[in-house]
């Protein structure tokens, strides 16, 4: 715990535990929201057949990362989420999207 808390720059066990609790809610947060996207959308697994749940984890990773950030905020660790997603951003070639 303590190399990960220097990478994150984090100073208590109790933020390390906050920010993994963020995770864990975010995490299970998008995935039930992506059945309701799935669903707005209008498509099935009749209409999709195998392209299904491709399509449901596509969805799940712009739901995933507001709702990052949203609930980092509701938490108090906004900072650290909003750079932790500028960070995942442009290491997959999104960096384009934040000014450095």
């Amino acid at each position: 715990m303590k190399k990960l808390k220097e990478r994150w720059g984090i100073e208590s066990n109790l933020q390390l535990t906050i920010i993994f609790i963020v995770f864990a809610i975010t995490g299970s947060a998008s995935a039930w929201l992506s059945r309701f996207a799935v669903d707005w959308f209008g498509l099935t697994k009749a209409m999709l057949g195998l392209l299904y749940t491709p399509v449901r984890l596509i969805l799940i990773f712009p739901i995933y990362q507001v709702l990052l950030v949203l609930i980092g905020f509701l938490f108090g660790q906004f900072k650290f989420f909003w750079a932790f997603e500028k960070k995942m951003l442009r290491s997959m070639g999104l960096g384009f999207l934040f000014k450095s």
